[in-house]
């Protein structure tokens, strides 16, 4: 089983004590989002979880105790962008705060374990194409020698977030526009030792050079555990999505990084009703087991040739 932790929210910046718990327990719940009262219980024992995918825009507060999952493989996708407090409400100043962390992040695992992710890139009158190549130059200044990856991605429009893009002043340039930003990013990652790819994306853009990459990457994986990864494509993502199957354990509406962007909060007031119900020592991120629910135990298993299922 590949853990995703998480698409939905930002465990290692505001859950990781949470998370550690439910290493130490070796179990989590898991609420399903389309069918709110079912409640999958998942096996978190090292023989089961193959690796864990941290995905994350400040992994501080979970670095010092990294020790703790000494027993599992992991790796981390760490978006650092150009964007101002006025995009990314709650992130730390990037150059102050976020390229020293990355930097430290990268000592500390290896630098083919932190992916640098660049994305969402979204253009308004004050982010504009020139502004994120110069950004993005300046940043892959920083992390030369710290990363082996870059992974891009234009910000899609949802029902979840087409009012605060509106607001913010987004649009949509021409696609030859796009190729050429993209084209651009990877000659100053290239130059850098940095290889891009592109997430998600419908567009082709390899008449620019840039390929579509996995975030959870069947490659990169085996590469860190050590052995061959069986998994199909994940069907519970976007068709152009290139991620093998994983099992994710974060829950939306819980994400306090105030990005203007993020379809993964609904509203405002949903995160704090949410994060309201944060409980350390619960198996359920930001929520209550209650007599409604139908709580079953999931079937997983490690993704290694030759394994069986397993449940607790």
């Amino acid at each position: 089983m590949i853990l995703s932790a998480s698409r939905r929210t930002d465990i290692p910046n505001y859950y990781s004590d949470w998370f550690l718990n439910r290493i130490k327990e070796g179990v989590v719940y898991v609420r399903n989002p389309m069918n709110p009262c079912q409640v999958g219980r998942i096996n978190l024992s090292p023989q089961v979880v193959d690796c864990i995918v941290f995905w994350t825009k400040n992994p501080k507060p979970m670095m010092e105790r990294l020790e703790e999952l000494s027993a599992y493989k992991y790796y981390f996708q760490f978006t650092l962008t150009g964007y101002g407090r006025d995009m990314e409400c709650n992130v730390p100043h990037k150059k102050e705060k976020m390229i020293p962390i990355f930097q430290k992040l990268s000592e500390q695992v290896g630098r083919n374990r932190v992916i640098w992710r660049y994305d969402p890139i979204l253009f308004n009158k004050t982010y504009t194409p020139e502004y994120h190549l110069r950004a993005f130059e300046q940043i892959a200044d920083a992390l030369k020698g710290y990363t082996n990856q870059c992974v891009i991605s234009f910000v899609d429009e949802y029902t979840k977030n087409r009012r605060s893009l509106r607001e913010i002043g987004w649009y949509e340039p021409k696609k030859d526009v796009l190729g050429e930003v993209s084209g651009e990013i990877g000659r100053i990652a290239a130059e850098r030792g940095i290889k891009v790819g592109s997430c998600a994306e419908n567009m082709d853009l390899s008449p620019w050079g840039i390929g579509h990459n996995c975030c959870i990457d069947k490659g990169l994986i085996e590469e860190i555990t050590g052995y061959e990864i069986k998994a199909g494509k994940d069907r519970n993502q976007r068709n152009a999505c290139g991620c093998i199957e994983s099992v994710e354990i974060g829950a939306y509406n819980t994400c306090k990084n105030g990005c203007r962007y993020c379809y993964a909060n609904y509203s405002q007031e949903s995160v704090r009703k949410n994060c309201g119900m944060y409980d350390v020592n619960s198996p359920l991120l930001c929520g209550r087991i209650t007599q409604e629910d139908m709580v079953y135990d999931r079937k997983v298993k490690s993704l290694a040739e030759g394994q069986i299922s397993f449940t607790l």
